[in-house]
């Protein structure tokens, strides 16, 4: 599996673990919402500054979001 959809998968499934909106972990994580979705479906090539932004938003490791299934 292309790292991009995984790491967008794990994000969706931990943000949805938490009840959080899309909308909601975006502000949480200081970026905007279609951005995210472009991260959460694989889309987007996002950076590791942003990526740590997340993991804190959603309180997990960086680890977490790139673990395989």
């Amino acid at each position: 599996m292309d790292v991009r959809k995984r790491v967008g998968l794990n994000i969706a499934d931990l943000r949805k673990a938490r009840s959080l909106t899309q909308e909601e972990l975006s502000h949480r994580a200081r970026i905007h919402q279609t951005y995210l979705s472009g991260v959460e479906t694989g889309r987007r090539n996002t950076s590791i500054v942003v990526l740590e932004r997340i993991a804190k938003a959603l309180k997990v490791e960086m680890e977490a979001l790139v673990r395989k299934r």
